[in-house]
This record gives C-alpha cells, sequence and structure tokens, in this order.
C-alpha cells in the first residue's frame, strides 16, 4: 500500500470511530464505563493491530519521552488551567452551566458519587489515549506519509468533530460554538507540541491539565468542592 492509499485509509478510520463513539454517546447513550470499554478498543486496539502489520506506522516512538519542548508544555498547561477555571468563575455568574450535571447523570450515568474515579480517569487515562489517537496515530503518523498541513487541519478537525456529540445540551448553540472553535485551535497547539517533540507527551501534558480544570468546575457544580 502507497503513501496515498495509507493517509486515506488511517483518514477514514480515524472519522469511522469517532462516528462509532458518537453513536454510542449520542444514541446509544452508554454509560461512561461502556463507552470507555470501547473507546479503548477503537483509539487503542486498532492503531495497535494496524502497526503490526505496516513497518511505517511506529507506534513506540511515539511513548518515549524526551526533554525537548517539556518546560514550554508544562508552562502551557498550568496557564491553560489557570484560564479554564478562572473563566469559569468569572463566568458562572452570567452564564447557567447547570445543565453540564444534568447531562453527565442523565446521558453516561456520571453522578456525584462517582465522579471522582470518573475524573481521574479522565484526566490521567482518557487523556492519554486521546493523544495517542488524536496526536499520535492521526498526526505524528499521517505526517510522516502525508503532508503537514493535511495533518494539522485533519488532527485537529477529527479531535474538534469528536467531542460534539458528548457535548450536545450541555451549553447555548453559541456557548457551544466557541467551545468548537476552541477545541480545533486547541488541537493545532496540541499537534504543534507534538511537532516539535516527536512524541505525545507534550500536548498530553496540556490535556491533562485541562482536564484538572474541567473537573474542578465538575466538582463545584456537583457540589463536593465548595467555592
Amino acid at each position: 500500500m502507497n503513501s496515498r492509499k495509507k493517509t486515506v485509509f488511517i483518514s477514514i478510520a480515524v472519522i469511522l470511530f469517532c462516528i462509532v463513539m458518537a453513536f454510542v454517546d449520542g444514541v446509544l447513550k452508554a454509560d461512561y464505563f461502556a463507552k470507555s470499554a470501547i473507546k479503548l478498543v477503537l483509539f487503542l486496539g486498532f492503531p495497535a493491530i494496524y502497526s503490526a502489520f505496516d513497518k511505517d506506522i511506529r507506534i513506540k516512538p511515539l511513548f518515549t519521552p524526551k526533554k525537548k519542548g517539556m518546560f514550554l508544555s508544562l508552562l502551557l498547561a498550568f496557564g491553560v488551567f489557570a484560564v479554564i477555571l478562572g473563566g469559569y468563575i468569572l463566568l458562572r455568574g452570567v452564564l447557567d452551566f447547570s445543565a453540564i450535571t444534568s447531562q453527565l447523570t442523565g446521558n453516561i450515568g456520571v453522578t456525584k458519587d462517582n465522579f471522582v474515579f470518573v475524573s481521574l480517569y479522565i484526566s490521567f487515562v482518557n487523556s492519554l489515549l486521546e493523544e495517542f489517537f488524536f496526536r499520535g496515530f492521526a498526526f505524528l503518523t499521517l505526517k510522516r506519509i502525508s503532508s503537514s498541513r493535511f495533518a494539522y487541519l485533519f488532527s485537529a478537525a477529527a479531535f474538534a468533530i469528536y467531542h460534539v456529540a458528548m457535548m450536545i445540551g450541555w451549553f447555548s448553540i453559541g456557548l457551544f460554538l466557541l467551545v468548537m472553535v476552541g477545541l480545533f485551535v486547541g488541537g493545532l497547539i496540541f499537534d504543534f507540541l507534538n511537532d516539535k517533540s516527536g512524541n505525545i507527551y507534550p500536548s498530553w501534558f496540556v490535556h491533562m491539565f485541562a482536564n484538572f480544570a474541567i473537573n474542578t468546575v465538575g466538582f463545584i457544580l456537583f457540589g463536593i468542592i465548595k467555592i
């Protein structure tokens, strides 16, 4: 299979898996634990199996740590944490965030009682899984066999679109569109961080701290933390 065919195949696989996850989220409304198991098979299992049959698809280098880019990513990670949490604190008196907890509880079974476990999984495991899939498989891998421009735009767009189904009903239309733009831009930034290092750790650190901030907001909304 030549590079062009590999690019098409990987792109279709990424889009298909995003559609499957959207179906699981929006139609099946599977609980968080079932959804996580399906995502693990699609986002980790498929790339691992595919790499075993294609010598151009190398997974090990994606997990090889390097010092290059780490300081910038950590600095950005703390900045993202402060912006997200600070933004919520500033806007909570203006925007209504109450729909988030009702959507989480009604759609995927996340409650005040299991949110601590879910938040830990989201921050450490789920963020790593998504970075491997969207920045490792859908960016660094595609960048080696296609153009850099395509890899950047495709990976960032897939990352944003992937979040559509899970966030339906969370926000007003205007805020929802703003979040989607933010996810796309964030995807481009994540790609840039990993492009410099050749592995997924720089973007994972930023993604992890973004999740720390979002989960802190969740603790506040569920009444676990009082501020």
